[in-house]
């Protein structure tokens, strides 16, 4: 297999350090435990070497991937996929439709990835076969006990009999691995001190409040940074929903993001966060780890992190493979820094002055079609090149669905746009579109 060209996919010319250790490690006879940092690279770290594993000839699943949540299940289908290789991939997760992964069983995958509950609800039903799975993995391993599913990955690991390799990641050291897991002669890659590169990249800084409004503080901060891309995180959805209310008061665009949004509305808040409909953010922990999200210039930390750990996996979305970014505490009158906090923050001045965000430069058009109804990336680039009249300067990025697609289309354009293009056909089909809000 080509090795170089799955990494054009990627436009990277060669693997960093850890991710030529882990795959040495993986191809080894031995058990794998790989610590690295958010934003590290840890699924094509895992996922390349693993390629050398899957036998071509063999019918059924032979790579089984448990993740604690479905967006993180979504992103290594996408990662594997860009990487174009002749095997077959399936993701189940809740939220999904059961008969549609069901049928996708039919031809099983050679390797399937998918969360704890969704796993042992098909492995239960019998709906796969576990009799050719050899090389099992844990990605964000800690996550999942975190939210409690060590009964079901028990149960997934009990019927997995033919185990010949399992690999475990995580963003932070393990204090110690289940027996329930099985690791037999495992070694253990810990990048989370190696890199000082990942840690050097970010400063920290306070801003204090000078009264109990930490929103309004929020808002002056916000204006102040003008930052191309932030991420607020909160302990409770009800600050997240407090923040969004007084941001739409301002008509500032933004996304926010908790665990009782239905997925939809979760899946197209990162959309728009990738393709720059959005430069900001207002999120529980829910996103500190596990998203395909791009690189974060500052993330603001507007109720305080409670362990050490949710303070890392936050500020490891920013400060990524060496780029800098920013880690703000925003601290009330009677707030005072976390004492697991071991740098000492430089104090960032607020202004008197109010200044809004600037707005973002692109929106999100939605196209009620997708995958599933034969619409590919080059149909919509097409239309919206002829009939939408766009400049390739003025079409940003497109991401296909199995039911929808959405395409980011410069601000200043996208109504004459769509005024354009509502009554136009994608592959002789009436198709619904309209601005994503």
């Amino acid at each position: 297999m080509n090795f170089s060209s799955i990494l054009s996919h990627f436009n990277i010319k060669e693997l960093n350090e850890m991710q030529k250790a882990t795959s040495v490690a993986i191809l080894k006879q031995n058990d794998v435990v790989l610590i690295s940092p958010t934003g590290s690279g840890k699924t094509l770290g895992f996922l390349l070497p693993i390629l050398q594993l899957i036998d071509k000839d063999k019918v059924g699943v032979q790579v089984l991937i448990i993740v604690p949540s479905r967006e993180l299940a979504l992103q290594i289908e996408k990662v594997f996929k860009q990487m174009s290789t002749p095997f077959k991939i399936n993701c189940c997760y809740g939220g999904h439709s059961v008969r549609v992964e069901e049928n996708n069983f039919q031809h099983p995958p050679a390797v399937l990835v998918g969360t704890p509950g969704r796993i042992s609800h098909h492995l239960s039903h019998k709906n796969f076969l576990v009799d050719t799975i050899h090389t099992l993995i844990l990605d964000e391993f800690d996550k999942s006990l975190e939210l409690g599913f060590k009964e079901e990955m028990e149960f997934i690991i009990q019927q997995c009999k033919r185990l010949k390799k399992r690999i475990l990641t995580s963003a932070t050291a393990l204090e110690n691995v289940p027996a329930f897991v099985g690791l037999k002669h495992s070694v253990e890659l810990n990048f989370t001190t190696d890199h000082k590169d990942l840690q050097s990249a970010l400063v920290v800084k306070t801003v204090r409040a000078e009264s109990d409004d930490k929103l309004h503080a929020l808002m002056l901060l916000l204006g102040k940074i003008q930052a191309k891309s932030v991420i607020v995180f909160c302990n409770h959805r009800e600050a997240v929903n407090r923040i969004s209310e007084q941001l739409r008061s301002y008509k500032v665009d933004h996304g926010f993001y908790h665990g009782g949004l239905e997925q939809i509305d979760r899946e197209k808040t990162l959309i728009k966060l990738r393709n720059g409909s959005i430069s900001l953010l207002i999120t529980t922990d829910l996103a500190a780890r596990g998203l395909d999200i791009p690189e974060i210039e500052a993330v603001i930390h507007y109720q305080l992190p409670t362990t050490e750990d949710t303070m890392v996996h936050r500020n490891g979305r920013t400060a990524r493979m060496s780029a800098q970014g920013t880690a703000y505490f925003l601290l009330g009158v009677n707030d005072h820094l976390p004492k697991f906090l071991k740098v000492t923050p430089k104090e960032e001045p607020l202004p008197d002055k109010l200044e809004l965000p600037v707005p973002c430069e692109w929106r999100t058009l939605y196209i009620g079609a997708g995958k599933k109804d034969k619409i590919n990336k080059m149909d919509i680039v097409g239309m919206l090149l002829q009939k939408g009249q766009l400049k390739k300067e003025e079409l940003g990025k497109i991401e296909v669905l199995d039911y929808s697609a959405y395409a980011a289309v410069k601000a200043n354009k996208i109504v004459k746009t769509l005024q354009l293009i509502k009554e136009e056909k994608i592959k002789n089909r009436k198709v619904k579109m309209e601005i994503s809000t």
